[in-house]
């Protein structure tokens, strides 16, 4: 284990400021739970797909989805998170600057914008999936924390836009780009940062952008440097850690020290553990590109030497993808490598059906029983979660092409659904016939 331990002094960094875009008038086995009622980071405020709060849905989209507000924007497979009131987006544009801004969550007026140089192009075999900005940023009230395709790490005031502090980390660290773009999304916990970059897993103080330690670098070929997973924070065995898939490994890692308590090779083509991972009870579920699914029990020897052990309950053939799971009573429901969706038995990890093909990626978010799904062609899906058989309760095309995770606001009266299309970002008001 690598750790480092230092102070960076940061460089002034000017922000350029560019016209605002036209805004678009328009008429059981349960994760560990955080309290939050805002989706302030990737997949949500608990990073597993779940509302923090269990909120009423209508039962059904057609007919009750209206559309708030739409705003054009340059591509990006960012999804949109909300704090304060606001959201935020990020964008490519022109093939050479990445744009963060603001928007009022409630009628889509532009707050404030800001950009930087951050373009890279990716190798000639994933050009299909672009070379836009990917990592969704993490937001709590003030400080807004968004990592570039090209591992520069950028704090600004949620309320200005101003900068608070910028971490160019190859040019302060002397690690390699990531050769496809950084993807991880920043994790925000108890005034730290916690993001997987080129260096390794980082931790960085919220408030100074202070390196803290660095652990888990990986190698320095093309298919083991860098990461394309996000982490998330699980209490195991009682103890709470990060949560950690590497490109070529499963981690729990000590929140304070970096320590890296337990860890598992997980077999992925070319190193693509794209997953977050995710906490069921003390277990955790992957599912690996082209590789498998498998679950995990997470052990604590109290003895004096306080061994940890992941053992592996199962595995099967389920192949993983780009989409992250949701777990609902037990089961847990995935969208595949093979644009099938299927639901597993946490138990044994049985499959109870699989779908045919729905598209190349789903992203979910889970209301009890309830999940709500939206596929890369824009479709958006209301399933009602069921072990014996997929259930699809209605379906509203609401986007031509759309690869960022969907956000849902906790609201009880009229749920926001904010969709991230390639080229836009749309508020619906979800409401009750």
């Amino acid at each position: 284990m690598r750790r480092r331990a230092s102070h960076l002094l940061l460089a002034v960094f000017c922000f350029s400021l560019a016209p605002a875009g036209t805004l678009t008038p328009a008429n059981s086995a349960e994760p560990d739970r955080l309290e939050s009622s805002s989706w302030n980071q990737w997949r949500g405020p608990n990073r597993d797909g779940t509302l923090a709060q269990p909120t009423a849905w209508p039962d059904r989209l057609s007919g009750n989805l209206d559309k708030a507000w739409s705003v054009p924007l340059g591509p990006s497979y960012s999804g949109p998170v909300m704090v304060d009131g606001l959201v935020f987006t990020t964008e490519t544009v022109n093939k050479q600057f990445e744009r963060v801004t603001a928007y009022e969550v409630a009628t889509g007026e532009l707050r404030w914008e800001r950009q930087w140089e951050g373009s890279m192009s990716v190798p000639f075999f994933a050009a299909a999936n672009g070379d836009w900005i990917r990592a969704t940023p993490a937001c709590v009230p003030g400080y807004l924390v968004v990592l570039g395709m090209r591992d520069v790490l950028v704090c600004l005031d949620t309320a200005t836009g101003e900068e608070r502090w910028k971490i160019d980390f190859p040019a302060q660290t002397g690690s390699s780009l990531q050769p496809f773009g950084a993807a991880c999304s920043p994790l925000i916990h108890d005034g730290a940062i916690y993001v997987q970059v080129g260096a390794g897993l980082t931790k960085l103080a919220l408030d100074s952008g202070e390196v803290l330690w660095t652990v888990l670098s990986g190698g320095e070929d093309m298919m083991s440097r860098g990461a394309f997973s996000s982490p998330s924070i699980a209490t195991l065995a009682g103890q709470e850690q990060l949560l950690v898939q590497t490109r070529e490994e499963l981690c729990g890692v000590s929140l304070d020290t970096g320590d890296v308590l337990w860890r598992e090779a997980i077999e992925a083509f070319r190193g693509m553990n794209i997953l977050t991972p995710l906490a069921i009870g003390d277990s955790v579920f992957t599912a690996a590109h082209s590789g498998k699914s498998q679950l995990f029990d997470i052990r604590l020897d109290e003895s004096a030497e306080k061994t940890w052990t992941a053992g592996e309950r199962w595995n099967q053939k389920t192949q993983g993808y780009m989409s992250s799971p949701v777990v609902v009573d037990d089961h847990v429901y995935l969208h595949l490598k093979n644009e099938r969706f299927t639901c597993l038995s946490v138990a044994d990890g049985s499959i109870q059906w699989t779908s045919p093909p729905v598209g190349k990626y789903w992203s979910m978010v889970r209301n009890e029983n309830r999940i709500l799904s939206l596929s890369a062609d824009g479709k958006l899906r209301l399933i009602a979660a069921n072990p014996s058989e997929l259930t699809v309760v209605d379906t509203q095309e609401v986007a031509e092409n759309s690869w960022a995770h969907l956000a849902v606001s906790s609201n009880n009266d009229q749920p926001l659904i904010l969709i991230r299309a390639l080229n836009s970002l749309t508020a619906y008001r979800w409401t009750s016939p």
